[in-house]
């Protein structure tokens, strides 16, 4: 009798002194496990008599039931204990707010903007979208332009020439996106209207310049084109851009070797604050270049001048967005500079409309 108690004193302590399931759980194979103290008891019962069997067997039992039921308890407070340690260790705080979707946090950057608006645009007025390499030859770039060899006008460009082949040749970025238009004009025929939106590259590079920007270009070709259509077509994408009712233009004698005659053109804004408004005021700001197709690039591009005239224009993309949305230096706009991006970049579904609005 004693030992049975001494027994039952031990497999309690131990089982009060578990401090886990898995520690538990040895002590019930000690005891109650095939080669347990207890379950050897049990086994003894077979060969006492059957007066021995009835008083021992109700003891060794009662033990049994008692063990199992310490260890039944003691396996419910370690489970809740565990369950807490992990609640305490995997807290979950549901006040804070949710993440943002994506579609939500993510900005287009101004320039793919623009770019959309002067698409939106220049669509409505009927102009196809043209493409080209961003690295060209001197005879697209320059040559067929009417830059020829020895020109001073080269120099005005600051080029990135590539390495000289082996015969004498070599590869440049190109300086303006006007090679588009001598390839389309190398392979479309007449009438053509066009513009030419992509990169350009030149050595230069402060505040307001930088060895890559972006321009589009315009290109009208045909029997009748002359200055009335070009001044109609630059006035109507200045309101439409800048989304004023009215826009006062002038337009400024220049030279450019691929146009004659050639002219800048002044857009009326009126400076305030800091902030340049268009469409009101006294003041003027040049916003582009344009001019009729020189009769020589004409004839390089095997357009015959005596029977088609044209008409282009070119201006800065990234200018023109620095202009409409308040931007003072150009630099950030390369810098990938997130919160940057984030203040001054537009929802992946604002896409500009006319009906709706460019950038509403």
């Amino acid at each position: 009798m004693s030992d049975l108690h001494a027994l039952e004193s031990d497999v309690l302590n131990a089982i009060a002194a578990a401090h886990d399931e898995a520690a538990l759980e040895a002590v019930r194979l000690a005891a109650l496990g095939k080669k347990g103290s207890i379950s050897a008891l049990l086994a003894t019962l077979g060969k006492m008599s059957p007066d021995e069997r009835k008083t021992q067997g109700a003891l060794i039992n009662a033990l049994k039931d008692n063990v199992s039921n310490a260890l039944n308890a003691r396996r419910d407070i370690l489970k809740e204990a565990a369950l807490e340690a992990r609640l305490a260790s995997e807290t979950v705080d549901v006040t804070l707010p949710v993440r943002e979707a994506a579609v939500e946090t993510g900005r287009i950057h101004p320039i793919s903007q623009v770019m959309d608006e002067l698409t939106a645009i220049f669509a409505d007025m009927g102009f196809s979208i043209a493409e080209g390499p961003d690295i060209e030859n001197d005879d697209t770039n320059f040559t067929k332009l009417n830059f020829p060899e020895g020109h001073p006008a080269r120099e005005m460009h600051d080029t990135f020439f590539f390495n000289p082949k082996e015969d004498g040749t070599r590869k440049l970025l190109r300086t303006h996106t006007s090679p588009v238009q001598v390839r389309t004009m190398l392979n479309v025929k007449p009438p053509i209207r066009v513009i030419c939106p992509g990169r350009t590259y030149r050595c230069d590079s402060d505040q307001t310049h930088t060895p890559m920007f972006h321009q589009v270009e315009g290109l009208v070709i045909d029997k009748t084109a002359n200055l009335g259509n070009l001044k109609w077509i630059l006035e109507e994408f200045c309101k439409a851009f800048f989304e004023v009712p009215n826009v006062k233009m002038r337009f400024r004698p220049s030279f450019f070797p691929f146009t004659e005659p050639s002219m800048e053109v002044d857009i009326q804004c009126r400076r305030q604050n800091g902030e340049i408004r268009f469409g009101e005021g006294d003041d003027w700001l040049e916003i582009l270049g344009c001019g009729m197709v020189h009769a020589n690039v004409l004839r390089n591009c095997g357009i015959d001048p005596d029977e088609y005239q044209g008409f282009a224009w070119g201006m800065g993309i990234d200018r023109i967005a620095m202009l409409k949305y308040g931007m003072p230096d150009l630099r950030p706009f390369f810098e990938a500079d997130v919160r940057w991006l984030s203040h001054y970049g537009f929802r992946p579904l604002d896409l500009p409309t006319l009906a709706g609005g460019l950038s509403s």
